[in-house]
């Protein structure tokens, strides 16, 4: 009758590899460490360089070990935090219909440049996020029906507000498309926000 082979475990200190014999027990070479660290941080979902930076930090990868490798990360384009924003931008503003404000924000707490930020967020132009309010108006307005007036007015342009649309922009798109409904619109941007 065949037995299973058992695998054996691997426990600190074994050294019956023969490429593991001449190892020491204390820990990798910090360079080798955080290089591991970044290209597993990178394989999930790309980051910038600063989300980068805190997680060697938070592992104890020494600051200086940790710029090498991140500045070599940066020169073979693994890093790039220009083309993360713009993609942050694309994917953000198509998909959950955020503002420029907004945008630039969740950008700043990303640890991203502030020139960098400018250049992503100004590939939306008023138009385009005028448009994107308005489809998100569109899609909101329903579940509003057979609401009060001013109640309507603070739920569309506080859902607005929160993805970082002007208050102008966003009384104005609300105001729109009440009235495409047939509701009465005057002195409704009196008193809000």
């Amino acid at each position: 009758m065949p037995y299973a082979k058992r695998r054996r475990t691997e426990r600190p200190g074994d050294s019956s590899d023969p490429s593991r014999a001449g190892q020491e027990l204390s820990p990798q070479d910090p360079a080798e460490r955080a290089r591991a660290i970044c290209l597993r941080l990178l394989t999930g979902t790309p980051r910038t360089r600063k989300q980068l930076a805190d997680a060697l930090a938070k592992r104890e990868i020494p600051e200086d070990v940790a710029q090498e490798v991140l500045s070599r990360f940066e020169d073979v384009g693994l890093i790039d935090d220009a083309a993360f924003a713009d993609a942050w931008v694309e994917s953000r503003h198509h998909g959950r219909g955020l503002a420029r404000r907004a945008l630039a924000r969740e950008l700043r707490t990303k640890g991203v440049d502030a020139a960098l930020i400018d250049e992503a967020v100004g590939q939306l132009d008023s138009d385009q996020e005028e448009a994107t309010a308005r489809e998100l108006v569109a899609r909101k307005l329903r579940a509003t029906r057979g609401m009060e007036r001013d109640r309507r007015l603070r739920r569309l342009a506080g859902m607005l507000a929160r993805k970082g649309y002007p208050e102008g922009m966003a009384l104005r798109v609300v105001r729109q498309a009440l009235e495409e409904e047939g509701e009465d619109t005057e002195g409704l941007d009196e008193g809000f926000y």
